[in-house]
């Protein structure tokens, strides 16, 4: 069934948000490919007032507005209890299964799963493996290299907090700080306030 735009609203307990840059990410792709909206209709239910609230596809909704969309293709869940309902809007939003990471990478570009919403890998850096070539006393060649050589751990961080991170970063080590020694204080004086 198709509605028209104006006849169809949010659902107010809704407990799913969407972050700007994911929001943007989904404007474009609806933009990009809105033929998905055609074959993945919202789910709603009529109200009291003849709106049709939606219960899967909130964030759809929010797209389409922002692309000035005029109708959405709608299916009806009438039928169903206000508890059916209810439980409808957590499952149809719960990730039951996760990603093949391998799969991804071995069949797909980090550039076009990006552009399509999904957080991927960064791309690996090149390194330098000449020192295998030789591997008579490689033990004793990395032993010595790791002499003084500090250590990295990753630390995810939001896509809109990144920009962030980086630049407290770069100032901090700009100003001949150990951001890492910094980092590891601020997390044990957490800690012990738990």
């Amino acid at each position: 069934m198709i509605a028209s735009i104006k006849n169809i609203k949010t659902n107010p307990n809704n407990p799913r948000i969407i972050k700007d840059d994911k929001f943007k990410k989904l404007v474009q792709s609806i933009k990009d490919f809105p033929d998905m909206l055609e074959k993945r209709p919202l789910v709603c239910y009529t109200d009291v007032d003849k709106k049709y609230v939606v219960l899967g596809g909130n964030m759809r909704l929010k797209a389409a507005l922002e692309l000035g969309l005029k109708e959405l293709p709608i299916i009806l869940a009438d039928d169903w209890t206000a508890e059916q309902r209810k439980e409808f809007l957590i499952k149809d939003n719960v990730g039951f299964g996760e990603w093949d990471w391998d799969s991804l990478a071995n069949s797909w570009e980090a550039e076009q799963l990006t552009e399509w919403g999904l957080d991927v890998w960064q791309a690996p850096v090149d390194a330098d493996y000449s020192l295998l070539d030789d591997n008579d006393d490689l033990d004793k060649q990395l032993d010595e290299m790791s002499n003084g050589v500090k250590k990295a751990i990753q630390i995810e961080l939001e896509p809109d907090h990144y920009e962030e991170a980086y630049a407290l970063v770069k100032f901090w080590r700009e100003q001949n700080a150990y951001v890492g020694k910094m980092i590891l204080d601020f997390l044990k004086s957490e800690k012990n306030k738990i």
